[in-house]
């Protein structure tokens, strides 16, 4: 899910809110979104959160900051009914390579 907070917040334009099952996947999620980041845009995070084990992940890209929660951890801390009068934008995965 993403949040667009540009009309509501001034220390961030985006949420990037996602779930995991498992901690080995949480670490997963994270490095593969550092390194396409990194590959795509050529851009490091500002600042890294949390661990797998506290099954939230953080990482800071300043415009835009990606929530990465074990799946019960998401429906606990609900940033998307925290955050609920921030819209939310349509986006398509990308396709798998073959």
């Amino acid at each position: 899910m993403v949040l667009d907070l540009r009309e509501i917040s001034t220390f961030t334009d985006f949420f990037v809110i996602c779930s995991a099952t498992s901690e080995p996947q949480l670490k997963a999620i994270a490095n593969e979104v550092e390194g396409q980041v990194k590959q795509d845009h050529g851009v490091r995070p500002a600042a890294v959160d949390g661990f797998p084990a506290s099954q939230w992940i953080v990482i800071d890209y300043m415009q835009v900051i990606v929530h990465i929660f074990h799946a019960e951890k998401r429906a606990f801390y609900s940033l998307e009914d925290l955050w609920g009068d921030a819209p939310r934008l349509a986006w398509q995965t990308a396709a798998a390579p073959q």
